[in-house]
């Protein structure tokens, strides 16, 4: 019996020490709506790149100086409608589990979050002024893959499994080139959708 409570002792102090160095305040739902933004992104930019051209006949990608502006603005609203929505529903969540947004939780999961996508920010804009437009979707996967399993450790263990499989499909995109938009689809949209859908059946 002692040993029984000992244990449930252990157990308990090993979640509050979890609760106070981790950040788990990610809501299911904003997953879920940042995927369905990725879609109709998604949809437009294609829309911008293959614009004019017979549905049903071969279709080639149109990078002209215009397309490309266009592609980069709306590529800068989705992140922006992206970071707004998360912390909507960040902010909602934290209040609810009583942990501050801007914790010193917060702080080291951000950080981590934050370096990786920079970095792979302006290695895209770079591909970007290069002409290495193929490598873009590539990249945006890797990175971003990279930054959840950086920034797993100070959250939920849920966030490594979906970085890993980012940058899985990053690697299957970088190696079947010309099909990085479908691609970008299934990282951006799907998996966010349905990692969201499990989140928030699980934890919200």
């Amino acid at each position: 019996m002692e040993k029984e409570k000992y244990i449930a002792d252990l157990a308990e102090i090993k979640k509050i020490m979890n609760r106070s160095s981790r950040f788990l305040s990610l809501s299911g739902m904003s997953g879920v709506i940042v995927g369905l933004i990725a879609i109709a992104g998604a949809y437009l930019a294609y829309a911008f790149i293959y614009t004019d051209q017979d549905y049903f006949s071969y279709r080639q990608a149109n990078v002209s100086p215009s397309n490309v502006l266009k592609t980069v603005l709306l590529g800068g609203v989705l992140i922006i409608s992206a970071a707004i929505v998360g912390l909507y529903f960040t902010q909602k969540k934290a209040e609810a589990l009583g942990q501050q947004l801007w914790g010193e939780q917060a702080k080291r999961f951000y950080s981590s979050l934050i370096i990786p996508l920079v970095t792979g920010g302006v290695f895209c804009l770079i591909m970007l002024l290069k002409g290495f437009v193929c490598f873009i979707a590539p990249a945006c996967l890797i990175f971003y893959g990279l930054a959840l399993v950086n920034a797993s450790k100070y959250s939920l263990d849920t966030l490594k499994g979906l970085g890993l499989c980012e940058i899985t499909l990053g690697l299957l995109s970088l190696y079947y080139i010309g099909y990085g938009l479908a691609f970008w689809v299934l990282g951006f949209g799907v998996l966010h959708i349905a990692y969201g859908l499990y989140m928030h059946i699980k934890y919200d």
